[in-house]
């Protein structure tokens, strides 16, 4: 190598390097994690710290969408923790970032992020609740991968087996659940925490054995992966478009899969299928298209026809005496200041009221699109199931 090419490398190298920002500090060795680590306190307030001596700025942000959002300011102190710590908060998990001098940041010091495709949020649980793992028998998470011939990807789906099942022998009803826009299959078990909500009303008696599958809502088919569109023209054909992958995967994939790996009932009345946001309207879209299939359908705070139609589920909904018939359970919640889907929901409502189909229809008082919607209105749902 030339002496000229070898000056050359080394004033790039240097050059580069001049340029860079110094590596961000570490904490001092002196100082113990659990000084800036957020904290649920012993009444029930948190405490939220994130360690940053360079930041002009912090506040933490809660609530679950924009309109929901509340920002709190945070103090810092000599050593260079922020902090801010909440009046004591109801039981339940809460979801919250960072904004650091107008960055958006998850809580770095935890090891709770929200289950998304971009991740940007945090999670905290504020205990006393049937969110909480307690000391009761606990059934199994199982994920199951596959190559998926409908969609050419790889695919996987998180099952919840109860406890004992397979020591029973006993065929079991199925739960399908989809979960919203943006997430992951994750989503269902970590931010919902349907594994210990199931845990904790089999328990308690509240509800039958049932295996609880939780596919992922986003099939990632060429034409409809989520990033490729705008918010404001989702509603245009991403849903409609992903819903009839997801739905075939469903009828041709899962559902077979689970009657494979598992003993399960394999009549209408022995499934179930339910989903919150986009979820509702991939339950809408299957529940309806094969309405044979099922005999209980949940829908939470769903897109719907609405704003996304689909003339296979309106033609179905035609048939009234046909639905009110095959389903034991037709379901609908959400939240009355939902500024996202609530016109759908209540939409589909009165399509459902002037179609006369049987349904219950549960209004959450004061909330939006949001988690404290779609918990109450699971464990409202799960209940009712295969009785």
């Amino acid at each position: 190598m030339s002496y000229r090419l070898c000056l050359s490398i080394v004033c790039a190298l240097w050059l580069s390097q001049a340029s860079a920002q110094s590596l961000p500090q570490r904490p001092p060795e002196t100082l113990e994690p659990g000084a800036y680590i957020s904290a649920v306190n012993s009444d029930n307030s948190v405490t939220w710290r994130l360690w940053a001596p360079a930041a002009k700025a912090v506040d933490v942000v809660t609530g679950a969408t924009p309109d929901r959002y509340v920002s709190h300011p945070m103090q810092k102190d000599e050593r260079g923790i922020w902090s801010f710590t909440s009046a004591p908060l109801q039981p339940s998990l809460y979801e919250y970032f960072f904004n650091v001098d107008g960055f958006r940041s998850i809580d770095t010091g935890t090891a709770s992020p929200k289950p998304q495709r971009q991740v940007n949020t945090s999670l905290i649980l504020v205990p006393g609740s049937l969110l909480d793992e307690r000391a009761v028998p606990h059934g199994e998470i199982h994920t199951l991968s596959w190559h998926s011939e409908v969609l050419d990807r790889e695919r996987q789906v998180a099952v919840w087996v109860p406890p004992g099942s397979e020591k029973n022998g006993e065929a079991l009803p199925v739960l399908y659940f989809y979960h919203g826009f943006g997430d992951t299959v994750l989503s269902a078990v970590t931010q919902a925490r349907l594994p210990q909500i199931m845990d904790n009303l089999l328990a308690e008696g509240k509800i039958v054995p049932m295996i609880v599958v939780m596919p992922d809502t986003e099939t990632d088919i060429a034409s409809a992966i989520p990033e490729s569109f705008a918010p404001a023209t989702r509603r245009d054909t991403f849903y409609a478009r992903n819903a009839q992958a997801a739905d075939k995967e469903l009828m041709q994939e899962i559902i077979p899969r689970i009657a494979q790996r598992y003993k399960v009932r394999n009549e209408a009345q022995g499934r179930a299928l339910a989903g919150l946001s986009q979820g509702g309207y991939q339950t809408l879209v299957s529940g309806m298209r094969h309405l044979d299939q099922f005999a209980w359908l949940g829908i939470f705070s769903g897109v719907t026809t609405e704003t996304v139609p689909d003339f296979r589920v309106s033609a179905q909904l035609k048939k009234a005496s046909a639905v009110n018939r095959q389903l034991k359970l037709f379901s609908l919640a959400a939240g009355e200041e939902d500024i996202i889907t609530g016109r759908d929901m209540t939409g589909l409502k009165a399509d459902l009221e002037q179609l006369k189909i049987d349904h219950d229809w549960h209004s959450y008082p004061a909330l939006g699109h949001e988690m404290d919607v779609w918990r109450p209105a699971y464990i409202a749902f799960v209940q009712k199931l295969f009785r």
